[in-house]
């Protein structure tokens, strides 16, 4: 039968509507307010922007918004997270520098296209593997809207106990993993398309029929095609997100394990052509591996890598990817198919991938943050493993236009829609207060933007901001640098002891002393983040957390000490701070600043006031 493909456009439609949701929301909080900023949907989003605003300016790919350095031939700078990963922020910032677009209509238009065109290819596959228009729209919204339900996140925690709603459809965070997930949900469509090229989809007996009636040639063509795409496919997730393009080549490893072990019909050719794919693939990791080599020293204290060959297997999604074995199984057992058929390998293919991305150590010894597999793809790839088991096992109801599986499939795609509203409510309204201050501060960002018209190099200008949430936000709504802020250290214009010398200045600033740093290293994380790195504040991103200890406190304390001591005007203009953003309203203490630079009278702008800075 032929695709419906208007089955798989509503399915992105609904999920693109999810992807809205937050602005949506942000749209009625602020009503005739509204400034013009994008909801983000997680506080890393900031730094994503920050780097779209840099591209869309015409900086560099080798950029740092928050330092305001750039690549050149008298400062080259070494790669960062994000320059190494720049095809999905290029596939931003071309398009909206060409038609004008701000760095907020980008953000939120990436999250539309990126919920709608990764629902379409969920469809397109599950299409081609089940035969079935009803099941394969039903399924693609599934995967969806239970993503972080089968991460063991997002609002089920709180609905079920006292937990935490967070974080908000994980797998739409913009850019990454956001423009990534659509690519490999291709590269899985192509690498089943490349598999089945010489045999036709399941019958009305639930058998395969013999794709003899095409002549050899065309079917060669045709994997040759597929194979392409899903080289093409790969290589955009090499270049866009590191946990996905592992796990895209994880996926490609348990099908040529299973292949290998299985021996289905034609297995043999099939086994050359996957070479082939894997050559190519290993010629795309040539340059990342070359960009990573160039990495920052910085990225290595972001990264948290840990050396251990400890086994994972306490992760949501590997529940879900074996509760599909379990399922194929039983279909092994029940004769509902044989395990020679290319399309249960490659469904037992898929419920390992989860097992393999979180167990990887155990050979090469070296585990990577596995929380943003567990949360990023390998949940979503759970879901789609659980449904290739249920549509083998259903097949021979699947595509025969009976009314029980479209009635199954209708109510399945019912539920999943209003958990996808659930979790939109949930989730969204943690960071509604956020969302509300962010656009608040936006037209001071706008009036940053203006200051910029009339300088030489508005992207080393300085800011000081007393407002964190509007610090981290900056460098994607404006074109100067920022002393401090959360996300500083993620790039790599800055070195590790210098990042921890501006946290230093930004604390001096506020006239925090000894005690004060005391406190916050105690209960604050992100100081804890600043001084220590990530990963001292919570065992989530690392098997290897250590929480921080009195005598790290007391030494970092008397560092700090000893900087306030010596602290010079010589200090206070590197860098040379031009604008100090101020929230009115609030006590803040400019004293300590004041010792050292004049302040004009100062604009007031919305809920703040914005002062020109002159060094003493």
């Amino acid at each position: 039968m032929k695709t419906r493909w208007q089955f798989g456009v509503i399915a992105g439609i609904i999920v693109a509507f999810f992807c809205f949701y937050p602005q949506l929301k942000m749209f009625y909080l602020r009503g005739s307010e509204w400034n013009g900023h994008y909801a983000y949907n997680d506080i890393d989003e900031v730094a994503y922007a920050a780097y779209i605003r840099a591209l869309i300016d015409g900086r560099p790919r080798r950029n740092d918004p928050y330092s305001g350095r750039d690549d050149a031939a008298d400062s080259p700078q070494p790669e960062s997270l994000f320059s190494i990963q720049f095809a999905a922020p290029y596939t931003i910032a071309i398009p909206a520098r060409i038609l004008g677009i701000g760095t907020p209509w980008a953000m939120i238009l990436t999250g539309i296209a990126a919920g709608f065109f990764a629902t379409l290819l969920c469809f397109w596959f599950l299409r081609k593997f089940s035969g079935d228009d009803w099941f394969a729209m039903a399924v693609s919204i599934s995967v969806f809207a239970f993503g972080a339900l089968a991460a063991g996140e997002g609002a089920f925690p709180e609905i079920a106990y006292e937990g935490f709603s967070y974080p908000y459809f994980p797998g739409f965070r913009r850019y990454i993993p956001a423009l990534a997930m659509p690519a490999f949900f291709a590269v899985l469509g192509f690498l089943w398309a490349f598999i089945a090229a010489n045999f036709r989809p399941a019958d009305h007996t639930g058998r395969l029929t013999s794709g003899e009636m095409e002549s050899p040639e065309r079917i060669q063509r045709r994997r040759l095609i597929y194979g392409f795409f899903a080289s093409i496919a790969f290589a955009y997730c090499v270049f866009s997100y590191f946990y996905i393009w592992t796990t895209a080549a994880a996926l490609f490893g348990a099908i040529v394990l299973f292949w290998i072990a299985i021996r289905p019909k034609g297995f043999f050719s099939d086994l050359k052509g996957l070479a082939i794919i894997g050559a190519v693939w290993l010629l795309a990791l040539i340059p990342y591996a070359y960009l990573l080599s160039r990495r920052a020293d910085s990225m290595d204290h972001v990264q948290l890598l840990v050396f251990t060959r400890m086994p994972d297997l306490n992760r949501v999604p590997e529940w879900v990817a074996g509760l599909s074995i379990v399922l194929l199984v039983i279909g092994l057992m029940r004769g509902k198919f044989r395990l020679s058929e290319p399309p249960v390998g490659f469904a037992f293919a898929v419920a390992a991938v989860p097992f393999i991305v979180f167990n990887q150590q155990i050979i090469t010894g070296r585990s990577l943050q596995p929380i943003h597999y567990q949360v990023f793809i390998g949940n979503y790839v759970a879901l789609v493993g659980l449904a290739m088991s249920l549509a083998l096992l259903w097949r021979r109801r699947l595509g025969q236009g009976r009314n029980g599986p479209k009635i199954a499939s209708s109510v399945v795609f019912i539920v999943a829609t209003l958990w996808g509203l659930i979790e939109c409510h949930y989730t969204v309204r943690v960071l509604d207060d956020a969302n509300i201050e962010r656009d608040k501060a936006l037209p001071i960002a706008r009036r940053l933007e203006q200051y910029a018209t009339n300088s030489a190099d508005p992207h080393r200008a300085t800011v000081l901001s007393y407002d964190w949430i509007f610090a981290d936000d900056m460098p994607s709504v404006a074109p100067q640098n920022i002393l401090w802020a959360r996300h500083q250290h993620v790039f790599a214009g800055l070195s590790w002891e210098e990042s921890k010398e501006r946290y230093y200045k930004q604390l001096y600033f506020q006239n925090i002393d000894e005690d004060g740093l005391d406190y916050l290293l105690r209960n604050d994380f992100v100081t804890m983040i600043a001084l220590f790195g990530w990963g001292r504040h919570t065992d989530r991103l690392s098997f290897d957390a250590k929480p921080l200890t009195d005598r790290e406190i007391r030494e970092e304390v008397a560092n700090y000490a000893y900087f306030r001591k010596k602290f010079d005007r010589q200090n206070a203009g590197n860098p040379l701070i031009s604008y100090v953003v101020v929230p009115e309203g609030e006590e803040t203490d400019l004293s300590a600043l004041l010792l050292w630079y004049a302040l004009d009278e100062g604009e007031r702008i919305g809920n703040h006031i914005l002062y020109r800075a002159r060094l003493k």
